[in-house]
């Protein structure tokens, strides 16, 4: 058995922790089958943001009639699109594997390894020991037990990303960020594109608001059904079809040429057969973490998807350097992740930091304040007319508790919002700083100065 300072599972926000302990000059091993950078870098936000920034693109195009322009989209070069983007993936994993072959305090393990003991993991057959373990195996694309879904070809937002060659229609099941995003870029891209949610409303972790104006929006450019549970998937000649349970009980079949599963994500934490130790998964199988992001076993931690407390890549590098700085220096820090912005790049945008309006009212007296992008100068300049910012604020201390937008730049706009919040969330924060005039930042001074009880 081979023994390690730290073996570190995965090489996402792994690779953070193991660069950081090389660097302290311990002896480490990573534990990766691969693709090397994890999820964000080959199979998440990287490759499907330069899709999205294509598509959105092609969309400012398509409105710019309400602007005064005629413009015209002659042609799309999807496999061009795809093959930029699976480049641009191939040099980020080239990177990361150039960075671990220069380390000689860094072993790479490149195949599926699971726990036989505490703090023991076999890989490839040989069995490796660290003094501390660091999980950071992620998670992947959950798949419904929905009758018939064995016998049909379907794709997920991983293997999504090999396509050639553009479908002409596609059937999405899902409502989430991963379902909203594709269905923006393949509409954009020319594909007949219909969106099957089963709850009432779509990115259910939104503002209600904020869910009906972009279902409002996109389905100008796609089928949008809420409402609609899928109860089988078939063949249907070189397509696929679906048969769905509607709100009124009544059952409908939708047809296409293709089928994207985007329902939600799992931990990988099942992988690592984590029933081989004292690691404590809960009900949906994450692994159980406390406050300092320790395991129910000594000297083992998780961090990113594999806990599942703030499924984002950011959230991730933060949790990663957090439990670096309490494993490598003695330190006991708290993790919060009570201020994690997130974005949702569909079109329009989305993007939130801190509480919805119905989780600040079970332990807040609150005000909200709204206001339309059309209501300062750039958006008017804009013509951005139904996009909008919602502020929630503690009545009696006038702190953000929470924000959200939905409209252009809206991840760009939240930042200062979470830059205040983090900072303490007083309102001050926002108003002690001049904002350019015009500019779209003047949307967050206008939404707070328009607080009301309610």
């Amino acid at each position: 058995m081979k023994e390690y300072d730290v073996v570190v599972i995965g090489s996402g926000c792994g690779m953070t922790i193991a660069d950081e302990v090389v660097e302290h000059g311990q002896r480490v091993a990573v534990v990766d089958k691969g693709p090397l950078g994890g999820t964000c870098l080959n199979l998440g936000c990287i490759p499907s943001k330069m899709l999205i920034y294509a598509a959105d693109r092609a969309v400012e195009i398509q409105e710019a009639r309400k602007l005064g322009i005629e413009a015209e989209i002659k042609r799309i070069d999807f496999g061009s699109i795809m093959e930029r983007m699976r480049e641009s993936v191939k040099e980020g994993q080239d990177y990361v594997r150039r960075g671990i072959a220069e380390s000689k305090k860094l072993d790479l393990y490149e195949a599926e390894g699971y726990f036989v003991a505490d703090n023991t993991i076999e890989v490839n057959g040989q069995k490796i020991k660290g003094e501390k373990v660091f999980i950071a195996s992620g998670s992947r694309p959950f798949v419904p037990l929905i009758k018939g879904v064995e016998s049909v070809a379907y794709w997920t937002n991983e293997t999504v990303l090999r396509l050639e060659e553009k479908p002409d229609s596609l059937i999405i099941i899902g409502g989430g960020y991963i379902a909203v995003e594709y269905g923006h870029f393949f509409a954009a891209m020319g594909t007949r594109v219909t969106i099957l949610e089963m709850a009432d409303r779509l990115v259910l972790a939104e503002e209600p608001e904020i869910a009906d104006l972009l279902r409002k929006q996109l389905s100008r450019r796609m089928e949008v059904h809420t409402g609609a549970t899928a109860e089988e998937v078939k063949k249907n000649g070189d397509g696929v079809a679906v048969v769905v349970k509607t709100g009124d009980g009544k059952r409908r079949e939708f047809r296409a040429q293709s089928l994207l599963m985007a329902v939600g994500r799992r931990s990988n934490a099942d992988l690592l057969k984590p029933e081989n130790t004292g690691v404590q998964t809960d009900q949906r199988g994450f692994i159980k973490v406390n406050e300092y992001l320790e395991t129910s076993v000594k000297d083992i931690f998780a961090v990113g998807d594999v806990n599942g407390l703030q499924m984002f890549t950011h959230a991730a590098n933060r949790q990663a350097a957090l439990v670096l700085d309490n494993a490598l220096h003695g330190s006991k820090t708290k993790v919060d992740l009570s201020v994690t912005p997130h974005a949702v790049y569909s079109h329009p945008q989305i993007a939130s930091v801190g509480l919805t309006e119905e989780k600040a009212r079970k332990d807040h007296q609150i005000l909200l304040g709204r206001a339309k992008y059309f209501s300062v100068a750039k958006g008017e300049a804009m013509m951005e007319e139904e996009g909008f910012a919602k502020a929630i604020v503690e009545r009696k201390t006038r702190k953000l508790l929470g924000f959200h937008i939905i409209g252009p730049f809206a991840p760009e706009l939240i930042q200062e919002v979470t830059n205040a919040m983090a900072s303490g969330g007083q309102m001050d924060h926002i108003f002690n700083g001049m904002h350019i005039h015009p500019a779209l930042n003047e949307l967050i001074e206008g939404t707070l100065g328009n607080l009301e009880e309610s």
